[in-house]
């Protein structure tokens, strides 16, 4: 890659994450990352661009994980139906995956130290060294919801996982989870509502 190109991805990836930083200071002082009703009303609010917001919201739960993802997962839903809901969620979690997975393999051991407790990182630390049994194990954990993937996304990063495969996994493995997570928020909360009401 030439020193140019480099420059011109570096810029970029810096770029896009003050991006989100912002964008997250802002839903923090505003509250859409704490408060599921003004993260509805802001995506409700936005007309044609509600989803391109609630996209960037997926995106930014799963890079800095602020706010539980089954919230956003389960307001996706909400907002926009099943399918599109779905659609949505797949669009947003997938690219900040691939977000972590490179800020993980550019930045290292540090950076994803910095976002997970260190028992968390110990625990799973181990899995580094086993090679295709990793990939194994990362693809499983993606497939099923209650795995911490945002983070095993980071760790993935830290292996000799290709692109091509992590993307594969990723693109693959993400729909039945997001789909088993978003689904199950959403009718267990329609449940309980209907147990109070």
């Amino acid at each position: 890659m030439t020193q140019k190109k480099q420059k011109i991805i570096n810029l970029i990836t810096w770029g896009s994450m003050a991006a989100l930083l912002i964008f997250t200071i802002y839903g923090i002082k505003t509250g859409i990352f704490t408060d599921r009703s003004q993260m509805e009303a802001l995506v409700a609010k936005s007309g044609i661009y509600g989803p391109l917001i609630f996209v960037l919201i997926q995106i930014i739960q799963v890079v800095i994980p602020i706010i539980p993802g089954g919230i956003s997962c389960a307001v996706g839903v909400i907002l926009f139906g099943a399918w599109e809901g779905l659609l949505y969620n797949y669009i947003g979690i997938v690219i900040g995956s691939f977000i972590n997975f490179y800020l993980a393999r550019r930045y290292g051991k540090c950076f994803v130290q910095a976002f997970v407790k260190e028992e968390t990182y110990e625990k799973y630390a181990g899995w580094l060294e086993r090679g295709k049994k990793f990939d194994r194990f990362f693809a499983m954990a993606i497939f099923f919801p209650c795995a911490p993937d945002d983070f095993l996304c980071m760790l993935a990063g830290l292996t000799r996982m290709s692109w091509k495969k992590f993307g594969t996994i990723i693109i693959l493995g993400k729909p039945a989870s997001i789909a088993m997570y978003s689904l199950a928020l959403l009718y267990t909360g329609s449940w309980l509502g209907g147990l109070i009401a």
